[in-house]
C-alpha cells in the first residue's frame, strides 16, 4: 500500500519573499494601470483564483475570459523575476524530507497547493525541487481549498491508477485552510508553523501532528511512511 504525501508549496516546502503577491501587484500594473492598497486581501491558504477575484473586484475590474488572460499572462511574466529578486528560501528540512520520500519505494508525493499550476512549477523549478511531484491539485479554477484537495485525491488515484484509500493520504501545510481541506477528502494532517500562522492557532485545527517546521526529518518521515505495508 502506497502512502500519498501532498504538500502545500508557500509556507510549507518554501518562502518565496513574496515573488508571488509582487508578481501579482505589477501584473496589475501593467495590464490595467492600477495599484494597491491590498492589506485586506488574504493570500495565505487561499487560492490563486479567489485572489485574483477579489483584486479585480477590489479595483472594479470586470472578470472576463479576455481579462483572465491578460493578467495571466503577465503575471506568469513577472513571476520569474520577482523569484530572482527576492530573498526567498527553501524552508529547514525540505530538501532532505523530499529526497526521502523519493526515495522511499512506497511513498508518492504530489501538491496541493492554492497556487496556479504554471505559477506552482515556476517557483519549484526556480527552487529546484519540481522533480519530486508529477500530480497535484492547483489553484487555477477552484475558490475553494476544500475543492483543490478533491482534485489533488483523484489526481493521485489517476497517477497511482487505483483507488487510494483515504487514510493512507497525508496533507502537509502551513494553514488552518490546509489542516481543513484535508478533512474534506478524509486525509491526515501535519500542520507546521512556518508561515504566517502560530502553532497555537494551527492547534486549534486539530491536526494529526504538529511542528515548528520539518526540520526533524527523522520523526516526519517515520509519520508519512507508517502505512506502508
Amino acid at each position: 500500500m502506497s502512502t500519498v504525501c501532498l504538500f502545500d508549496i508557500d509556507g510549507t516546502l518554501l518562502n518565496s519573499g513574496g515573488a508571488g503577491q509582487l508578481a501579482m501587484e505589477a501584473a496589475l500594473l501593467e495590464a490595467f494601470g492600477v495599484t494597491g492598497p491590498y492589506q485586506d486581501i488574504l493570500a495565505a491558504g487561499r487560492t490563486d483564483k479567489a485572489i485574483t477575484t477579489d483584486l479585480f473586484a477590489h479595483h472594479k475590474i470586470e472578470v472576463t475570459d479576455d481579462v483572465e488572460r491578460i493578467f495571466m499572462n503577465a503575471y506568469l511574466s513577472h513571476l520569474p523575476h520577482t523569484l530572482n529578486n527576492g530573498d526567498g528560501r527553501i524552508l529547514p528540512g525540505v530538501n532532505d524530507l523530499l529526497e526521502r520520500l523519493t526515495n522511499h519505494a512506497g511513498v508518492t508525493l504530489g501538491l496541493l497547493t492554492g497556487n496556479y499550476q504554471v505559477g506552482a512549477d515556476l517557483k519549484l523549478k526556480h527552487y529546484a525541487i519540481h522533480q519530486h511531484f508529477h500530480f497535484g491539485g492547483y489553484g487555477d479554477t477552484h475558490h475553494h481549498r476544500d475543492d483543490v484537495a478533491r482534485v489533488a485525491y483523484r489526481a493521485a488515484c489517476a497517477h497511482l491508477k487505483s483507488d487510494v484509500p483515504a487514510e493512507t493520504v497525508w496533507v502537509i501545510g502551513d494553514t488552518p485552510s490546509d489542516i481543513t481541506c484535508a478533512r474534506a477528502i478524509g486525509a491526515n494532517v501535519i500542520a507546521v508553523a512556518t508561515g504566517i500562522y502560530a502553532s497555537e492557532e494551527l492547534r486549534s485545527y486539530e491536526p494529526d501532528y504538529l511542528y515548528e517546521d520539518l526540520s526533524d526529518v527523522e520523526t516526519v518521515l517515520e509519520i508519512l511512511s507508517q502505512d506502508v505495508a
